[in-house]
């Protein structure tokens, strides 16, 4: 299986020596990488929701009186 190398050095280096010395260095650079992956969805669902919401709102000011 080839080796894939698109990590900087210097994360390279860190996540090495932390797997060599026992170290649980990895397990906060992954979630460092779930944390900044998450931000973004959030957010792009927490303004679908006030849309929604907003949406939701209109529509029944809209409707008529019987």
């Amino acid at each position: 299986m080839p080796q894939a190398k698109a990590q900087c050095s210097m994360c390279t280096i860190n996540a090495e020596q932390g797997i060599k010395n026992g170290n649980t260095q990895g397990k906060g650079l992954n979630s460092g990488i779930l944390y900044l992956l998450a931000i973004p969805y959030l957010l792009v669902a927490g303004v679908g929701v006030m849309w929604f919401l907003k949406y939701k709102k209109k529509q029944q000011n809209n409707q008529p009186l019987l």
